[in-house]
């Protein structure tokens, strides 16, 4: 379909009154939703901005699934994003750390909330790691923590856990949080300490 789309014919033959009864309302929502920039790439340069957006059935497409004029261009705004401005939020980070059972990880959370250093430990059972070490492949019954807290402590958060952990090189991978509910970042920001 996608090559069908990227013809000059196939564009110049959008507009008729044909192809606009008859295109289906989920491919009209898929080129909505995808743009003809990201079908047909070769085409994108010839083709003005905001090309899908003026098609004939964009309106109906918006009224039938209150799609707005952003989230129609693709410039949808999570709340609590990167514009801390609007709220007290703070930059923010998921953080997983694995340990190798239930009583480890409920200590260790409880050691890292008790300090501060996060708002929320979630403990998630039932993980299965494969992993190379000392050049064996191992697989061992695990669980992770997900750990929410400030960007600004996660120096602090690592070297807890290296204090406070089982493994000689215990996981700390950190993630950016780039979105989310301001109210929950604000509580993430006041949970944790400065």
């Amino acid at each position: 379909m996608a090559s069908a789309l990227c013809s000059s014919r196939a564009i110049s033959t959008l507009y008729s009154s044909t192809i606009r009864r008859r295109l289906p309302l989920v491919g009209a929502f898929c080129v909505l939703s995808l743009g003809i920039s990201n079908l047909c790439p070769t085409l994108s340069s010839s083709l003005k901005p905001g090309f899908a957006q003026s098609l004939p059935f964009v309106p109906l497409l918006r009224s039938k699934f209150s799609i707005t004029q952003s989230q129609a261009s693709g410039s949808i705004r999570m709340e609590g994003g990167s514009d801390s401005s609007s709220s007290n939020t703070v930059p923010s980070i998921v953080v997983y750390v694995t340990v190798p059972n239930r009583d480890a990880g409920k200590k260790l959370a409880q050691s890292i909330v008790k300090e501060k250093l996060a708002a929320c430990v979630n403990i998630v059972p039932g993980v299965e790691s494969v992993y190379q070490w000392q050049g064996e492949i191992q697989t061992d019954s695990e669980e992770l923590l997900i750990i929410k807290t400030r960007q600004s402590l996660l120096e602090a958060l690592t070297e807890h856990v290296k204090a406070n952990h089982e493994y000689d090189v215990p996981e700390v991978i950190s993630l950016p949080i780039t979105g989310g509910s301001i109210p929950y970042l604000e509580w993430l920001k006041n949970s944790t300490r400065d």
